[in-house]
């Protein structure tokens, strides 16, 4: 009976033992959880549908977090080319999304009007990039895509930073005239994130027309602009054709002009951190 006893209170004291460890380890577990925040709410398997929303899908998340970027990732024109070596390419066609099986779309304008509403009534969270006409905007999109795609720290960061440059740049304004040209042939006035990006420069609008508007170029004949910014010029893929405005003699003469500013299509194709990077090369092609 005594030895029954005895081997009872050894097995009783190897549960207790194994029960320790067992709760210790889920202690353990539990703290790494709290430590490491939400991760398994963040998105693991991103789809983006177009240029603008690349941009943000790669700088915001790891590759192995996004299934796929639209076409357009790598081309010349999109700032985030780099990252996109390598990441799955897809169409932003319903069909080709679902069969991924992504748990978050990111769109600006890919799939059309319909597609947020469409992957939504199938379980699909959609964020979309959303348009902006002013530099406060533009951080405040970066900011909250940001957080969305699970990294806030990142995205304050980036804002941060754009904040700082911007503060930097406005110190250095000259007052000059500019005007924004494209190979197809239209420039734009008040009321665009361009204008806004000339201001930022300590530039003047040359163009006093609000919106998106032709080339002028009869006040071209009379007036020039102390310098122009040329966008896109070194890829042409803003629809040049044979009727462009640009391709007329006093537009093409105020692109030979030693004032010409090169702004890369990839700086202002979307509203995002990078067109500060025109911005600044603006700033840089106007001393005082």
């Amino acid at each position: 009976m005594r030895r029954s006893i005895g081997m009872s209170r050894v097995f009783q004291a190897g549960v207790c033992l194994i029960a320790s460890l067992l709760t210790s380890a889920c202690d353990r577990g539990n703290e790494k959880l709290q430590t490491e925040g939400t991760d398994t709410d963040r998105p693991h398997r991103i789809v983006s549908l177009d240029l603008c929303a690349d941009q943000f899908a790669l700088k915001f998340v790891s590759p192995e977090r996004i299934l796929a970027v639209s076409p357009d990732a790598a081309k010349d024109f999109s700032y985030m080319r780099e990252a996109a070596a390598g990441v799955p390419v897809v169409r932003p066609v319903a069909e080709d999304v679902l069969i991924l099986k992504p748990d978050l779309v990111v769109r600006a304008y890919g799939g059309g009007p319909n597609a947020k509403a469409h992957f939504e009534s199938l379980g699909i969270p959609v964020i979309e990039v959303g348009w902006a006409n002013d530099i406060d905007s533009v951080l405040e999109n970066i900011e909250r895509i940001a957080t969305h795609l699970g990294a806030p720290e990142e995205g304050r960061r980036v804002v941060d930073e754009t904040r700082e440059r911007l503060d930097m740049f406005a110190t250095k304004g000259s007052g000059r005239e500019a005007l924004y040209m494209t190979p197809a042939g239209v420039t734009t006035g008040p009321g665009s994130l361009v204008h806004e990006m000339l201001v930022a420069a300590g530039l003047q609008n040359f163009q006093e027309q609000p919106g998106w508007n032709p080339i002028p170029l009869e006040r071209l004949a009379y007036e020039q602009p102390d310098l122009v910014a040329a966008a896109f010029f070194e890829t042409l893929t803003n629809h040049p054709d044979a009727w462009s405005a640009s391709r007329h003699p006093v537009a093409r003469a105020q692109l030979a002009e030693p004032d010409t500013v090169p702004i890369q299509g990839a700086w202002t194709a979307c509203g995002g951190w990078f067109i500060l990077d025109a911005i600044e090369a603006l700033v840089d092609g106007a001393p005082l």
